[in-house]
């Protein structure tokens, strides 16, 4: 079993950059949305954070919090999002267990209960996470699953 480093970003800032670009390259919203959000986090404006799981150098998980995560719920809030494993480490643990430090960061900060918008099914269940409702994304056809965490 590898050992990865899960860090959150205002312990270590200087990943601000790399995060960004990464966090683009994987969901196409843009690197200075990120670092807007990311700014705000780290000066304290906000207490919604950056989590990141490192293998040495290199990003293999990350996950945001803000305020919505594009849905026309603007009442469920803070929402989390740009969830994301590199695939090739992917069935590790990654994603659960920064679900369990972004939940347990949050709760610290008074911050409950937090959702999250998602198509995938039988995988938030596994991390406390309750189906609540359907939501319409914006600019989507569809409608996604939206989860709390209490």
């Amino acid at each position: 079993m590898k050992n990865y480093t899960y860090i959150k970003l205002r312990e270590r800032p200087e990943w601000k950059q790399a995060a960004a670009e990464w966090f683009h390259s994987k969901w196409n919203v843009p690197t200075e949305a990120y670092l807007d959000c990311m700014d705000a986090y780290l000066s304290g404006e906000t207490e919604y954070g950056w989590y990141l799981c490192l293998d040495g150098d290199k990003i293999v998980g990350g996950m945001g919090v803000i305020e919505n995560d594009f849905h026309d719920r603007k009442d469920l809030t803070p929402n989390v999002c740009a969830v994301y494993t590199e695939e090739a480490c992917r069935g590790k643990g990654i994603a659960g267990q920064l679900l369990t430090i972004v939940v347990d960061d949050m709760k610290s900060k008074g911050i409950t209960p937090i959702y999250l918008v998602t198509d995938h099914t039988n995988f938030y269940e596994r991390y406390g996470w309750e189906f609540l409702c359907m939501v319409q994304g914006d600019g989507e056809d569809s409608m996604s699953r939206m989860y709390i965490h209490r």
